[in-house]
């Protein structure tokens, strides 16, 4: 049996439909009953908590495979609530590889660790920034912000490398992994086509948005850190973090040919993922 566990997230609602597509069968594991009775999906759910072994481990007692969309830091309940002979396939993040210590990125290598320790058969996929899945709000709030402002604010000039990866490959690349013969525990970064300029990515979400031109403006980190609080109580403007800011400071560029090699994954171009992103968003 399959358990998806987190089905009624972003990742995890994308991958049932497409199981749902290709006549998997695969039981979903959410915490919430109701989230996943919105999805309008066939299928009836087990209800358990990451936090609460004992519904965790009725939820997957019978699982031969586990698929976790959830987050990393929950890899060792998970572990220990799954059949000794089950295999996983684990969603990670390329946070884990940030110089920016934070909870998010803590938690993920801390999953990871306790993954790769465990000797058990699976992957643990770590996606660059995720972009085009229903809801998600990476280029959707970029381009909401972008409509109010006639340049684009970056440190640095936008110099440093992104990667983003689009939903579609995301699901393709957990599908694949969950067909593949682990023999025990691996990690694998999955990510978009080749990395670009972060300034190159946002005048790409800016065509693709349908907006004007919108010129750069370097300003320094510090002063964009401070302006970033102004986002919270702005009308109009979405929000963004003071660590947003910062990370834009980071390169975020990856080898994916293990992605390609082992998982037979191709990802689509930005400019394609971007099509399908902004044809299915609601107008404005």
């Amino acid at each position: 049996m399959i358990a998806l566990i987190g089905a009624s997230g972003r990742s995890g609602a994308a991958l049932a439909c497409a199981l749902l597509a290709e006549a998997t069968p695969f039981t979903p594991v959410v915490r919430d009953a109701a989230k996943w009775s919105a999805l309008g999906l066939p299928l009836a759910p087990r209800i358990a908590d990451l936090a609460d072994p004992a519904s965790l481990r009725t939820a997957l007692e019978d699982a031969s495979l586990v698929i976790s969309t959830a987050h990393a830091r929950h890899a060792p309940a998970i572990l220990a609530a799954a059949p000794q002979d089950a295999r996983f396939v684990l969603m990670g993040s390329t946070r884990r590889y940030s110089r920016w210590a934070d909870a998010h990125g803590d938690g993920v290598r801390a999953g990871e660790a306790a993954f790769l320790a465990s000797g058990r058969a699976g992957v643990m996929l770590h996606p660059t920034m995720v972009y085009g899945a229903e809801g998600e709000d990476n280029v959707q709030r970029l381009a909401a912000l972008l409509r109010r402002l006639p340049f684009a604010p970056l440190p640095g000039g936008g110099q440093s490398l992104v990667q983003p990866i689009h939903q579609s490959d995301v699901t393709r690349a957990l599908l694949a992994a969950a067909r593949h013969p682990w023999t025990g525990p691996e990690a694998m970064v999955i990510a978009g086509p080749e990395p670009m300029p972060y300034r190159d990515f946002l005048a790409a979400v800016v065509r693709a948005a349908g907006l004007g031109a919108r010129p750069v403006l370097p300003l320094p980190l510090g002063l964009l850190r401070g302006l970033a609080w102004f986002t919270r109580i702005i009308p109009g403007l979405p929000s963004i973090g003071a660590d947003e800011i910062r990370r834009l400071t980071e390169d975020k560029a990856f080898d994916i040919a293990p992605m390609r090699g082992i998982l037979g994954v191709m990802p689509i171009p930005l400019e394609q993922g971007l099509a399908l992103t902004f044809a299915s968003a609601p107008k404005k």
